[in-house]
């Protein structure tokens, strides 16, 4: 115990209870959209069919990585990592200009926690009778209230978990092995492990997840300043705030904007590092607005510079198109660009040449040297190759044997060729190894390898 007259001050505050009223407007019909394009896209790609294959598919075993018409093999992850790259700048650029509406709208947390709260309030009641059945002591009908939502909230995470597993493994196999109990550990482990962080995050963690386990919420005020969009109280105009006729103020501190705000938060204690721009709030207020017949948009998307300076929305959007915002678009457009030409020109064909370690140039006869190398070719594009291979850089060099093969599409091949040229002068002599397609003058590449002379 503390000693008579010292403060005691407690590191970690249990979490209080949150109770989000449902509320329309436009702000949530957007987020109702959001999570409808989002999960139509989750939830549908993996059914989609390319080519006879899925269209998206990362298959791990295979070390593949279908992107509809697209294969990527393991050299490839430069593009991924460079898509990744235009997706991180893409969200500064949002959160330069709009703050944190990635969180608000399209963000998993968000989006699986309000299915998830939609299917508590279908099943529990509006949020004044859950509050009112969680303070009263249990009964049957309560209890069956909350198995009902558990097992509904677990039916979306366990189909949310395969969706996901299915962007790894053929989503055909995945369902048979499911249905014959025959699924490998692997796949088993991760069904599991992400219907469980859907189920806990989405169900019971809620706002905790954005507060203490989202690095966003930390370092977006590094993204912010004083022209950027965010969520905000109008203090001038709703201060002091009371009940209607007594109040000079607009806010009539009916509280309905904390009662809708899924962190918790009052907004009109100003910005927040919990707020994640979702908007309720406004609309919200809003409502509450028309109601007693003030104009809208005491809380509303706002900068903190138009706030103080009074600007009205056109003025605030005018400074949109800022320094920054100006270095993020450049810079995303190059991104772009930059990953939309390297796509194009990419060559459907991988050459690696190894010499055979077993042996030096040896002599075939008395005029020619012989070595032997190892052509590790992946057709990556999805259809059979027929290809050519051709050998440069000395007199007389040749192939020996037929140097015409195929490479079925999206596959690998190892063959062992013969290279021989005339005898000279002792040493490695530098040549090149082609390998062109005969169905497509486009698709050829070559790579650089040493004849060695004996002495």
């Amino acid at each position: 115990m503390a000693p008579s007259g010292e403060k005691v001050v407690q590191m970690y505050a249990p979490r209080a209870a949150i109770y989000p009223r449902e509320i329309s407007g436009r702000y949530a019909t957007l987020r109702w959209l959001a999570v409808w394009a989002t999960q139509l896209v989750f939830y549908g790609l993996p059914w989609l069919r390319w080519n006879g294959r899925q269209a998206v598919l990362f298959d791990l075993a295979e070390r593949k990585f279908y992107l509809f018409g697209l294969v990527l093999w393991p050299q490839d992850f430069i593009y991924l990592a460079a898509l990744l790259i235009v997706c991180a700048v893409g969200l500064f650029l949002v959160t330069a200009v709009a703050g944190r509406v990635w969180c608000g709208y399209a963000c998993p947390q968000t989006v699986y926690s309000s299915m998830f709260m939609w299917l508590e309030r279908r099943i529990e009641g509006p949020r004044s009778t859950r509050i009112r059945r969680d303070r009263q002591p249990w009964s049957v009908a309560t209890l069956a209230r909350k198995v009902a939502k558990h097992a509904a909230w677990l039916l979306v995470a366990g189909w949310t978990g395969i969706s996901f597993v299915g962007y790894f493994t053929p989503l055909d196999q995945l369902l048979g092995g499911l249905a014959s109990a025959t699924l490998g550990p692997w796949q088993l482990f991760w069904v599991g492990f992400y219907t469980a962080a859907t189920y806990g995050n989405a169900g019971w963690l809620r706002e905790q997840v954005c507060k203490y386990m989202c690095p966003y919420a930390r370092f977006q005020s590094a993204m912010f300043d004083r022209d950027t969009l965010i969520v905000s109280y109008d203090g001038q105009r709703g201060e002091p705030r009371g009940p209607i006729g007594k109040a000079s103020g607009d806010c009539i501190d009916c509280s309905l904007c904390v009662q809708v705000c899924p962190a918790g938060i009052d907004i009109r204690n100003g910005l927040q590092y919990e707020c994640i721009g979702c908007a309720a709030c406004v609309d919200a207020c809003n409502s509450v607005m028309d109601r007693i017949e003030r104009p809208r948009g005491l809380v509303r998307y706002a900068t903190d510079r138009g706030l103080a300076a009074r600007w009205d929305s056109r003025r605030m959007a005018a400074r949109v198109l800022r320094p920054r915002v100006l270095v993020y678009c450049g810079l995303l457009l190059a991104l772009c660009a930059a990953l939309a030409t390297a796509l194009t020109v990419r060559t459907p064909l991988k050459l690696d040449v190894l010499r055979d370690r077993g042996g030096m140039g040896r002599l075939v006869g008395d005029a020619l040297v012989e070595n032997v190398y190892r052509l590790q070719i992946m057709n990556t594009a999805e259809h059979r190759h027929q290809f050519l291979i051709a050998v440069h850089g000395l007199d007389g060099v040749s192939i020996d044997g037929d140097p015409r093969l195929s490479v079925e599409g999206a596959s690998a091949r190892t063959v062992a060729v013969r290279v021989r040229a005339p005898r000279g002068a002792a040493g490695s002599h530098p040549i090149r190894i082609e390998l062109r397609a005969t169905d497509d003058a486009a698709v050829q590449v070559s790579e650089a390898a040493v004849f060695l002379m004996p002495r």
